[in-house]
């Protein structure tokens, strides 16, 4: 009897951990979300800022412009529609990210450039995007911030 209570103590541990046989390594989250936003500069680059970043904002998604109070969820989709973005092509590259060990959370950075389509100049700066991961697998960012100016024009990885 005594050590069928313990077979049983074990097997109940066993079976009540909240195991996940299908989780990703932080590793390979890590790499996908880098992905993401490569994927993210190229629709940027392809479709335009605006339809790039409706498409990756999350419904309560928060951007950070210069000068400018937090513009907060649809207040941030208003400003993103309303937004021309004919006049310049604007790319980045992330540098490095994280994501949390919940897995639902990270971040990415790196170096833009904004071309304006009538001048020769491009204008690089640095941004940061946090990430949340939706129920149905999507990346969204939750908070996306630029600054201008930066010494090195590099998108290489250092």
């Amino acid at each position: 009897m005594k050590y069928f209570i313990l077979f049983s103590s074990v097997l109940l541990l066993v079976f009540s951990c909240n195991y996940n046989k299908d989780a990703i390594s932080p590793v390979a989250n890590k790499k996908e979300l880098i992905d993401i936003d490569r994927a993210f500069s190229k629709m940027s680059e392809e479709k335009g800022m605006k339809n790039a970043f409706i498409e990756y904002i999350d419904s309560n998604g928060v951007l950070l412009k210069p000068g400018r109070m937090p513009i907060v969820g649809a207040n941030a989709i208003d400003y993103l529609i309303q937004l021309s973005d004919t006049g310049f092509t604007i790319t980045w590259e992330p540098n490095n990210g994280d994501i949390a060990a919940s897995g639902d959370l990270g971040y990415t950075y790196g170096i833009y450039a904004l071309k304006p389509n009538l001048a020769d100049t491009t204008i690089y700066g640095t941004y940061t995007s946090i990430w949340k991961k939706e129920k149905n697998g999507k990346w969204k960012f939750v908070l996306d911030s630029g600054n201008e100016g930066i010494g090195d024009h590099s998108f290489d990885n250092e």
